[in-house]
């Protein structure tokens, strides 16, 4: 352990001199979104159980019905998942009858996929789910609206950050490769 524990009314470890403190849990941003995640996940859950459905294969089919049929490639982007992730997702959704997955005759190695007639019938009562999730939300409506806005800001900052990471990796010389 770095630092002595006190007795003062923070019970913060106290750091040695010299370092940066470590903010605290509840003060990282990184956590505050990680746990409102959770949380509209179980707010979900009771909304998606009817429809046979979990959070995840919800989002496809939210994709699916505007995009169908879909690459696998363009619903991994547009869910932000890769394809290690999907697929497995993307199959248990095909056994459970909600989607079809097959390759696209233009070009095998895409995989094209697209909701199925049980699929497609979810769709109705998919605007149920939207509409009681609202109810549960403490937000207002104008709240709401503003939290989406710098939501999608933010995620579509992150990954043009990210992307740059991945691209600065790329470039970079491999080690020992001097």
């Amino acid at each position: 352990m770095t630092g002595k524990t006190t007795k003062n009314t923070s019970d913060v470890p106290t750091e040695p001199a010299g370092t940066v403190k470590a903010p605290r849990l509840d003060q990282q941003l990184c956590f505050a979104l990680y746990s409102a995640s959770g949380l509209m996940t179980k707010l979900y859950r009771p909304l998606l159980d009817p429809l046979g459905l979990t959070y995840p294969q919800y989002l496809v089919m939210l994709a699916l019905w505007e995009h169908a049929p879909s690459t696998v490639g363009a619903l991994g982007e547009a869910l932000g998942l890769d394809s290690a992730t999907l697929t497995p997702l993307l199959k248990r959704m095909e056994a459970g009858g909600f989607v079809t997955r097959r390759r696209d005759a233009a070009d095998e190695r895409r995989v094209l996929v697209e909701p199925t007639a049980r699929g497609q019938a979810l769709r109705p009562r998919a605007k149920d789910v939207s509409a009681a999730l609202a109810c549960s939300v403490p937000l207002r409506p104008g709240e709401a609206k503003a939290l989406h806005a710098t939501l999608t800001h933010f995620v579509a900052d992150l990954r043009n950050a990210v992307a740059k990471d991945a691209s600065a990796d790329a470039e970079a010389p491999a080690p020992g490769s001097r």
